[in-house]
């Protein structure tokens, strides 16, 4: 049985304490996403919000994908904050894991092309997702004549 994979770096009590408030004080957009993202909701795929990575706070990732999920509300588009949004992104990536960004607008208007974009980038780099753990229980309980095809 392979090992699945988990990340290694270590986190202080501090950044952890920060994402737990922001997981408590999300934005609109941040809980219209989480709420697709969620309990493997797209196409199986497991999502964490709010992950420690080095100093930064990641809004969604998805570990098997090696993906993160950045979205950006209107301060986000200041030049000093575009140069910084660039090295957070570099570190990120120095870590294997691809940043998507998106805009806040984007996720509040065009909920579906993000979605559409973020199951393309998924199914790109973890092809085969396994199911969710509740999901195997559940088919291993029912007749062997009865499980759904």
């Amino acid at each position: 049985m392979a090992e699945e994979k988990k990340p290694t770096w270590k986190v202080s009590s501090k950044l952890r304490a920060n994402a737990r408030a922001l997981r408590k004080n999300s934005t609109d957009a941040e809980r219209i996403l989480w709420s697709e993202l969620r309990d493997h909701r797209l196409n199986g795929a497991s999502f964490r919000r709010q992950v420690p990575i080095e100093t930064y706070i990641a809004d969604f990732i998805c570990h098997t994908a090696e993906l993160v999920i950045e979205l950006d509300g209107g301060q986000h588009f200041s030049d000093q904050a575009e140069q910084a949004d660039a090295a957070r992104t570099a570190v990120i990536e120095s870590r294997g894991l691809q940043v998507l960004r998106f805009s806040n607008h984007d996720v509040m208007t065009n909920r579906v092309g993000v979605l559409e974009t973020i199951a393309t980038a998924v199914a790109a780099r973890a092809p085969t997702l396994a199911l969710p753990r509740k999901r195997e229980r559940e088919d291993k309980r029912m007749p062997a004549g009865k499980q759904s095809s």
